[in-house]
This record gives structure tokens, sequence and C-alpha cells, in this order.
């Protein structure tokens, strides 16, 4: 069913970690332009268990590339299934409320079994995930669960993900060879195009929620307010008030139930690296157009090459930016 291979390219071997280890492009072996980058230690682990998963109808999944919103999007499909409960929004990680599937197959050292977390999960799941659609499970698409997918523009997207790199895996690249890597599709999760396109291709069906980060930041009430009808939920707008101060960028932030400062914190110390709080948490900006004053002038051009590719006049879709 699938091909493993490691890619010829030598660009990859620049952007592993210690963290992160000899990825490999997985593809379809019936249709070979489905692909993409995970670790073989994913390949070796959670391929087969993940797209055998049992799922169920009560299962809320959020899915999106990453650092295009997740934990954001996370935070505000939580809240909203779970009667707006602050007690626990703020006593209880969203890691244990809201895991991250495929987690322990991603990094060499980790030594909880995330699928396993998943599975056994009291319900409602909440499950997050980062998987391109051709390797999430396969009962995803009989059962039809309720699934939020958001996307982002690739400039201020692959910016964030240098940025997590760096802090949280460790990347120790410059950002030119993490462009180019990421506009040649040899990144972690890469193809981001391909990623939102196939999701954005079944985002009428009445399981599927597709967001925007861009209009999340432009008008967060009115997507509080989609995302609350899609799972069928009513409060009132004084309570959807309440609930977007405590999603605005700042309460996110500095809330260390959801910012994982703590676990960039682990990562670096367990590698001797000095971890400054102020530096540097999940949360970074959380802005529309950062990307303005950090890319480079050939950074620039590279994505908006990439930008061109992603761009799909027939079936409708373009980046926001």
């Amino acid at each position: 069913m699938f091909k493993i291979e490691k890619p010829d390219d030598e660009l990859v071997k620049t952007v592993e970690t210690k963290l992160i280890v000899d990825l490999v492009k997985i593809s379809l072996q019936s249709d070979p332009s489905k692909f993409c980058m995970m670790p073989r230690k994913f390949v070796n682990q959670d391929l087969e268990r993940i797209k055998n998963m049992k799922i169920y109808d009560d299962d809320v999944w959020v899915v999106t590339y990453p650092k295009c919103g997740t934990t954001w999007t996370q935070e505000m499909i939580w809240m909203l299934g779970n009667n707006l409960d602050y007690k626990t929004s703020l006593s209880m990680k969203l890691n244990d409320r809201f895991p991250f599937l495929e987690y322990s197959g991603i990094f060499e050292e980790f030594s909880t079994d995330s699928f396993e977390t998943c599975s056994n999960m009291k319900r409602p799941r909440y499950i997050k995930s980062h998987l391109p659609l051709f390797l999430l499970p396969e009962q995803l698409w009989t059962v039809k669960p309720k699934i939020i997918y958001t996307a982002r523009n690739p400039k201020d997207t692959f910016l964030s993900w240098y940025h997590h790199h760096r802090h949280f895996q460790l990347y120790k690249g410059n950002k030119i060879d993490f462009t180019t890597a990421s506009v040649k599709d040899l990144m972690l999760y890469s193809p981001m195009n391909d990623h939102i396109l196939e999701f954005w291709k079944i985002r009428n069906q009445p399981n599927i929620l597709f967001l925007f980060f861009e209009d999340m930041k432009r008008n967060l009430d009115q997507e509080v307010k989609k995302a609350m009808k899609f799972l069928d939920k009513d409060y009132s707008q004084e309570e959807i008030n309440k609930l977007c101060q405590h999603l605005s960028f700042e309460s996110i932030r500095d809330n260390k139930m959801i910012n994982k400062s703590e676990e960039v914190k682990n990562v670096k110390e367990s590698f001797g690296e000095k971890y400054d709080e102020n530096e540097y948490t999940i949360i970074r900006k959380g802005q529309v157009g950062g990307y303005k004053d950090e890319l480079t002038a050939e950074e620039n051009a590279m994505i908006d090459e990439y930008v061109k590719r992603g761009t799909n006049k027939e079936c409708g879709f373009e980046y926001k930016f």
C-alpha cells in the first residue's frame, strides 16, 4: 500500500534535528503523487496502527498542517464542545484534554505512547493530528466524526515552523536552508500545498469544518459562531464574548495550560540548553503578515512560487494573507 524511500536530496539532512531524525518519504503505491515526509520511527511504530485505528462517531478531530493555528483551534473547539468549562481549561493542560495522535512517532525520545493515549481516551475523544488525509485512519471516512481543519498562508506558516524547530526541536541550521527545504517539500509533514488542498476538496461534507487562521484573526466572533453551529451548540452573545477574550492572543500566549512553555523548557534543559521563558512559547506572535518583518527577498520569492503552485482555480482555493 505504501512506498517508503529516503529522498536523494541532501538538503533533507540539514533539517533533521536531535529530536527528529531519518526523515523518509511515505507515498501511496497506487498514487505516488500523494506523499508525506515523516520520521522512519513513525513508519515502524504508527503507520499501520493509525490507519487501522478504531473511530467513534462522537470523536472530534482537529487536523492541520503544523503552525496553522492548531493550538488556538483546539482550545476553541474543546471549550465549545465542553460547555465552556473554564475551570478544567485553566487547570488541565490542553495536551491532556486534546492529545496529539502521532506525537510519540515523531520524536526520538518520547516515553509515552500517544497513539494508545488517544485510543483509550474517555469518550467523546478530542484528538489532534498533523497527518495528511491519506495517512489518517481509514474509519474517519466511513464513521464520519466531526473534523475541523484550519489552513494558513505558507509565508507565516513556514516562518512560524522555523522558529518552532529552533526552540522546540533544537534545529541548528539557518533560515534560508529551512525555507528551501520547505518549498521543496522536504520538511516534516510536507507537502503543505497538498495537505491543505486535499481537505479543501472535501470541505463541503457535513462532518468537515474548514477554517482559515486569517479569518480567525480578523473576526474571531464570526469563526467561533461558525464552529459553535458545526458542533451543534448554542451559546449567548455574552458567553461568546467571554470565550473570545479567553481565546485572545494575549490570553492564550500567557496561559501555561495551553502555551506549552513547560514542554519547551523540558526539551531544552534535557539537552543542556538554556531556557528563557520570555524567548519562546508555542504561541509566538500569532500574526497575519508577520513574515514581512523577517523573510528576506530571496525567501519571499521562493515562497511566492510555492503559493502559485498551491493556488488551484479549478477547485476555488487561494491562500489568505
